[in-house]
């Protein structure tokens, strides 16, 4: 319906965008030929605007003391209202010329060493970068030495040795307390017995019916325990060479397992989202470990209270008391899945590994450290770290990072190659360790090989030296 206006012509009703789009055509109109004219500078706004600035930033050190101040001439000492800047020549000859109410700005200059000559102790010293105009508080602040520790060197490792035998992908590893051989576990449902020093094998183990997916060696017992997918936990006299015990209870899947290091308890970590503690000797299921939401994916024990740590699909990390069997502490810093820890063998402290990040901790308490200083953007399944600090972490990519465990720098990227007649997609790193010298890394692979890796002894610290940058940020979280 038309509207009647007070002439008493009808007026079309209108949208209001098509009100809007009128408005801002006549608004163009308007402004439009003074929009690219500026307005003329004012002088005394501009002087009045710098003054205030000047007397809010430096009024405390504005007017200096008669001793401290620079002295104009010959036994005549007046106090100046210039600031003493350290400058090139010209701006000397300026100072020197009389008294003057401006900042003279300096050339950025590099922290002089505390013996080197100068302007007088008392002086304040001023490095302003760029026009007289801006002024700022960072130019007084004193520049720190950054508080991030300096890595170590390391020498770089390369791979020496690759071993074929399996038939399936190798999903996990164990070492002989003795140095002497170590064993693999595969998804050709056996495990293998190799030589350390010459790499042969020396022995396969047959029984599972599902990929093997952990393997741990007793330092006390001739024993070998393995858990896989068939749900089934065993032990194996190595004396013997067969299966002398098994541990039935788990209701899926076993992905990791562990000794504790001191009593006859073996711990393991599956599917069901349960951490069970089995008596090695009688084969009883002492106590489940329950509170994840997902699968428990990584596991290690420890002599001291948290004896257990466990990390899980749920992104959660936690430290159980084994005696009460409950959570003492849930760390809750990832955001991804948590399938790799690694405990250093000298400092009481542990590091987890996720897709999102590397994070280490310390302990009893689970305190957060540290992240590591770069992201490797991957799933990363298996982590260890020896003595010397050296973290190798190993990635579904096929790439191996390796890592100073105090810093946090990453001083090497290994990328493996795949074996010939395997596909590139088979680049993937599923178990590494280290032997019990910390000498010799082990990596087990989807290409159905086993790679051997040690420190390149050629390298010195100027043929590899390292490019270290300390963050500027620390992270709490």
């Amino acid at each position: 319906m038309a509207m009647v206006a007070a002439g008493g012509e009808p007026v079309e009703p209108q949208s209001l965008k098509k009100l809007s789009l009128k408005s801002l055509k006549r608004s163009q109109d308007l402004f439009a030929p003074s929009h690219s004219l500026l307005f003329s500078p004012d002088a005394e706004s501009k002087r009045i605007r710098v003054s205030c600035k000047v007397n809010a930033e430096y009024g405390a050190v504005k007017n200096l003391p008669t001793d401290q101040g620079w002295v104009q001439g010959k036994g005549a000492a007046a106090p100046s209202s210039a600031l003493a800047l350290p400058g090139t020549q010209d701006t000397r000859d300026a100072r020197g010329g009389g008294t003057s109410n401006a900042i003279i700005p300096a050339p950025l200059m590099l922290p002089k060493a505390p013996d080197s000559t100068g302007p007088d102790k008392n002086t304040t010293v001023l490095s302003i970068p760029g026009s007289s105009d801006r002024f700022s508080t960072s130019a007084l602040m004193e520049r720190l030495p950054s508080r991030w520790p300096k890595p170590e060197w390391h020498a770089p490792w390369k791979n020496y040795r690759v071993i074929s035998g399996h038939l399936g992908w190798v999903r996990s590893i164990a070492f002989d307390p003795g140095n002497e051989w170590f064993c693999t576990g595969s998804a050709d449902r056996t495990i293998k017995i190799w030589d350390l020093a010459s790499g042969t094998l020396k022995l396969t183990l047959t029984g599972h019916i599902e990929q093997v997916r952990g393997l741990a060696v007793s330092q006390r017992h001739t024993y070998l325990f393995s858990a896989g997918d068939d749900k089934q936990v065993k032990c194996w006299d190595l004396e013997q060479n067969k299966v002398i015990r098994s541990y039935h209870g788990h209701l899926s899947g076993v992905y990791c397992l562990a000794l504790h290091p001191t009593i006859d308890v073996l711990l393991t970590g599956g599917r069901d989202s349960v951490c069970r503690v089995w008596d090695i000797r009688t084969k009883a299921h002492v106590s489940a470990l329950t509170g994840h939401d997902n699968t428990v994916c990584s596991v290690f024990a420890r002599p001291t209270d948290p004896q257990v740590i466990t990390g899980s699909h749920d992104t959660t990390i936690k430290l159980w008391d084994l005696v009460a069997g409950k959570t003492m502490c849930t760390l809750t810093h990832h955001k991804k899945s948590v399938r790799a820890m690694a405990l250093h063998p000298k400092e009481k402290s542990f590091a987890s590994a996720s897709a999102d990040n590397i994070k280490k901790f310390s302990l009893p308490k689970g305190e957060f450290l540290h992240n590591m200083l770069s992201q490797q953007k991957t799933i990363l399944n298996a982590m260890a770290v020896n003595e010397d600090g050296v973290l190798a972490t190993a990635g579904d990519n096929g790439s191996m990072w390796f890592w100073d465990w105090k810093s946090g720098h990453n001083f090497q990227q290994e990328q493996t190659i795949v074996q010939p007649g395997s596909l590139e997609s088979e680049a993937c790193i599923y178990a590494l360790s280290y032997d019990n010298s910390g000498s010799r890394l082990v990596t087990c692979e989807a290409d159905k090989t086993i790679k051997m890796w040690k420190e390149d002894l050629t390298a010195t610290p100027e043929t590899h030296p390292i490019n270290f940058k300390p963050p500027k940020d620390i992270r709490r979280y």
